[in-house]
């Protein structure tokens, strides 16, 4: 999806639309993933739940390049959930993808997602990839819905080798956590 385009959603309870991100939705995009990171203290990572959101600078600077977008509830246009993306290796890469926990299964990760492929797919890129918890619920059994697939160590390639590098020395477990990729033509 290109600069300036949205894309609308329709769900049981709520119209969302996807938008780029705007420096002013940065508090929201915080609070979000705080809220939403407390989802870990139930699956045994409460050290995830106890990280701090990603700072100001850093998510200005996703907003800035053009490589964030949030949902948003017609209500009041409410952020409701936010990606970030990268390019590694190449390929579009989800650096980060949060929702509200009060709008979970709505199917609103699913199009950030799919926003990150279109903006892929527009500049060219064959492939999404992302790194994730093998085990916990919403992430690798999730992402293989969405058409992800499993990327084992040798066939990773270098800048998605030195990522993983950088979460193990943050204190992720290398064991608990898997890259994936898709394609960039896949859509749900």
């Amino acid at each position: 999806m290109g600069e300036g385009m949205t894309r609308r959603i329709g769900t049981a309870m709520d119209d969302v639309t996807i938008r780029p991100a705007r420096l002013a939705d940065i508090r929201d995009m915080q609070h979000i993933e705080i809220v939403a990171g407390r989802a870990f203290i139930d699956v045994g990572l409460p050290e995830i739940a106890g990280d701090e959101p990603l700072p100001t600078g850093e998510m200005a600077a996703y907003i800035e390049a053009g490589r964030a977008w949030v949902a948003t509830a017609e209500a009041g246009g409410r952020v409701v959930g936010y990606v970030l993306a990268d390019v590694v290796d190449g390929n579009g890469h989800v650096e980060q993808v949060s929702v509200h926990p009060e709008l979970a299964g709505r199917r609103i990760g699913s199009r950030l997602i799919d926003t990150v492929g279109d903006w892929a797919m527009a500049h060219q890129m064959a492939a999404l990839t992302l790194t994730t918890f093998r085990e916990v619920p919403w992430n690798a059994p999730y992402y293989e819905r969405l058409g992800f697939q499993a990327v084992e160590d040798g066939e990773r390639g270098p800048e998605l080798v030195a990522l993983m590098g950088r979460e193990a020395a943050h204190g992720l477990e290398p064991a608990r956590r898997v890259a994936m990729i898709r394609g960039t033509s896949i859509s749900t």
